[in-house]
């Protein structure tokens, strides 16, 4: 049985893991977005987001706990020094990960990771989230779709009631032209 043991060891051995795990986190920082599978995108995302949560404070003792972690000065001081910076007030959720497909050769699901407030693409694309309102089912937000599609401007309600009753006349003359053909049954 697998209680608790939740942890994806990728085929690998604790050392290859840990080791791999870290290059991963160095490339991130560096490149800000790497291209792997869904699997490994998912073990970083454990990996780097606490290290990104350690680098707001910027102190010897975070340095070192990150350090102790990537091996890499120069990683470690992009991260506290221009990561941390941009990141200040975000709460959690440092990375996206974006599904891509699958990979030719295994079928293996593949994506790209990155840093969010990095892409550009999509901080340009930010549109107003709407304002979620709480409605009852009993006919609350039907009411309220009632309202907006009652409020017609008077030039178009006076239009749209011409052609209503140009529809209604043309109907009437139809249904009469029925009405008045006799049945061979009478």
């Amino acid at each position: 049985m697998r209680h608790n043991n939740k942890i994806n060891h990728l085929g690998r051995t604790y050392a290859h893991r840990d080791a791999m795990l870290s290059n991963m986190a160095i490339s991130l920082i560096k490149y800000k977005r790497i291209f792997t599978t869904l699997a490994k995108a998912k073990e970083l995302r454990k990996y780097i987001e606490p290290l990104i949560t350690k680098s707001k404070t910027d102190t010897t003792h975070s340095r070192r706990m990150v350090f102790k972690n990537l091996s890499n000065k120069y990683a470690v001081k992009e991260l506290f020094q221009e990561i941390s910076q941009k990141i200040g007030d975000r709460p959690g959720g440092y990375t996206r990960i974006i599904k891509t497909g699958n990979r030719l050769g295994d079928n293996a699901s593949t994506c790209f990771i990155e840093l969010v407030d990095y892409n550009e693409l999509m901080l340009n694309d930010k549109t107003p989230a709407k304002a979620k309102t709480r409605r009852s089912r009993r006919g609350g937000a039907g009411k309220a779709n009632v309202a907006k599609a009652t409020t017609v401007e008077v030039p178009q309600a006076e239009e749209a009631v011409e052609a209503i009753e140009e529809t209604v006349v043309e109907n009437s003359t139809e249904e009469t032209l029925v009405e008045e053909t006799p049945s061979e049954a009478e």
